[in-house]
């Protein structure tokens, strides 16, 4: 006989299967797509099921009611439109673009715009191109995906899920029953003003990297060129981003007493929180040129001087340069402003203005920074020795070239080199009979090396030199048969070595979208060349180079995505009771 909830089970699960392989067997698509079409009408043909006879009571657990209503329509849906009354490239879905448009498409950006996948049948957008048409056309279609999933959401009867409930706003006729199915609340006045008040105490607040400094009135402004090379005052100074920035400023020489950005009270006076700005150094800067420093750091106000025709404004302000100092918890404990003060006349407008701001650690010597973390093109490679590896203090020199040419001239005039240029330099040597061969290769070693060759290179600009496993070595290579000293190879000849070639690899590291560069190896190769020696009168000139290249070993970049989380969920033990 069977269990007597065993019936209505049975023709629950049989009314779903017969509606859901309904759903997935006649499901005929009818496409009218032309070359400016941009629609398609699909029909979906469902049989007919078996009317219920009268008096038959309804299965026990099914439901009834209507389809949930799309929330959005698929059709009118299109994520690849960004530019607004304009085609977007390869984006079919975008209204914008025309017939025109498609026909020269690769391909569909956005080949498919689906609803909610939860449910037993939601709606679907599809987008292709027909290339085999001349020109080719765009096809859109309009269908009725199914979901063949047994747990898909086949009605829905809870209204209220559909969307976000409103909140009931207490008033005098429902505080009391609110109150009931609360757990209640207290209002501590005391504390809330306590808590107010400390929050907005400007000396208790401490920074995180990228917030604007603020001031006793509002925050620190760093006048910077935005749009165009004017100054823009309104532009505040974030923590821990240090910037140094050139602007011009159109004035008019007879209203620069009232400009407020050409007065040195206006960069002196702002508070940062609780802490003053304290003015280290006054510069004073004449019209040839001539700098002064000023003893007394008091405030100079900018005045404005006739002599005859001629009206000049002096004290006024063409360099700004802050330093500020921080804690570990992020609080400023110091400011520091230095100044650079001018004349300006007629002939020096529009005024140029310089702007720098700095941030050091408390407690900590300031180094510079060749990139952070990555190194920054036209930067200098931070290098180091084997021994002590003070290397932020270091760097790969080579030699650099003047105007007299002369090797023996040039001893100990060396030039950085920079990240991302590649450099060559050279000068002349003149070989006489007083000169020995091991006294030139001595001098040429020397002049190619410098005084100090480090022995390690840093992998970024901003790399510690306690991180000593990170550091690049540099590769030393000769041309030579022996490689601990020069001497003889032929009777009569001299091997000399005449350049300096360093290869520096270097990668992109990182996120595509914001790519560092490292350097993974340096290589210093030294050329020697077997020269005959001068016993005559007569001299040879012989020609010493140095050279650098960077080369860009990066991989081709792959996008790397997370893997789909996985489930790992267990049925309950009688989850398919009563079949199992």
């Amino acid at each position: 006989m069977g269990s007597p909830g065993l019936r209505p089970l049975l023709l629950v699960l049989l009314d779903c299967w017969a509606s859901v392989s309904a759903q997935a067997a006649a499901t005929l698509p009818v496409t009218t797509e032309g070359f400016n079409s941009t629609e398609a009408a699909w029909t979906t043909l469902r049989p007919a099921l078996s009317p219920r006879p009268p008096g038959t009571p309804k299965a026990p657990g099914s439901f009834s009611g209507p389809r949930p209503t799309p929330v959005t329509d698929v059709a009118a849906l299109c994520v690849c439109d960004l530019s607004p009354a304009q085609c977007d490239v390869n984006c079919c879905c975008d209204p914008d673009c025309s017939s025109v448009d498609f026909s020269v498409f690769s391909a569909c950006s956005v080949p498919s715009v689906t609803g909610d996948s939860q449910f037993c049948s939601h709606k679907a957008a599809i987008y292709l191109l027909n290339f085999t048409a001349n020109p080719p056309q765009r096809i859109f279609k309009l269908v009725d995906q199914i979901n063949p999933s047994i747990f898909c959401i086949h009605i829905t009867n809870y209204k209220p899920a559909l969307s976000f409930i409103n909140p009931e706003v207490p008033d005098e006729n429902n505080f009391d029953k609110l109150m009931e199915t609360s757990d209640g609340f207290s209002l501590n006045s005391e504390s809330e003003i306590s808590f107010t008040t400390q929050s907005d105490t400007p000396g208790t607040a401490k920074y995180e990297y990228g917030v604007r400094l603020q001031t006793s009135d509002s925050f620190l402004r760093f006048p910077s060129p935005l749009t165009s090379s004017l100054c823009t005052d309104d532009n505040p100074a974030a923590f821990l981003v240090n910037q140094a920035v050139k602007c011009t400023r159109r004035i008019h020489l007879e209203q620069c007493e009232e400009t407020e950005a050409l007065s040195m009270a206006y960069y002196s006076s702002p508070k940062i929180l609780r802490i003053p700005i304290t003015v280290q150094s006054i510069l004073r800067e004449s019209l040839n040129k001539t700098l002064t420093r000023l003893d007394d750091m008091v405030v100079l106000n900018q005045t404005l001087v006739e002599a005859g025709d001629v009206k000049i404004c002096t004290n006024v302000v063409l360099e700004v340069k802050y330093s500020l100092t921080y804690t570990d918890a992020g609080e400023i404990t110091k400011a520091d402003l230095s100044l650079l003060l001018g004349t300006v006349t007629s002939a020096s407008l529009p005024l140029e203005q310089k702007f720098e701001i700095r941030f050091i650690q408390q407690n900590t010597k300031p180094v510079p920074l060749s990139g952070n973390p990555g190194y920054v093109v036209g930067l200098p490679l931070a290098a180091g020795f084997q021994i002590s590896f003070l290397a932020p203090y270091g760097q790969l020199t080579i030699l650099r070239s003047t105007m007299e040419q002369d090797c023996l001239a040039l001893e100990g005039i060396r030039t950085p080199v920079l990240f991302g240029y590649d450099m060559q330099s050279g000068c002349k040597l003149r070989l006489t009979k007083a000169i020995t061969c091991p006294l030139a290769v001595q001098k040429v070693k020397s002049l190619l090396k410098g005084h100090g060759f480090p022995d390690y290179v840093a992998p970024f600009g901003n790399s510690q030199a306690q991180d000593v496993l990170a550091w690049v070595p540099i590769h030393f290579i000769t041309q030579a048969p022996h490689t601990d000293e020069w001497h003889f190879v032929l009777q009569d000849s001299c091997q000399l070595p005449v350049a300096l070639v360093i290869e520096v690899k270097w990668t992109k590291y990182g996120s595509l979208l914001n790519p560092q560069a490292k350097i993974v190896n340096v290589t210093a190769n030294l050329i020697a060349s077997s020269f005959p020696e001068t016993n005559s009168g007569n001299e040879r000139t012989v020609l010493i180079s140095t050279a650098v290249t960077f080369v860009d070993v990066s991989a081709p970049a792959e996008a790397g995505f997370r893997a789909r989380p996985t489930i790992n969920a267990k049925l309950p033990f009688n989850f398919f009771f009563p079949f199992v």
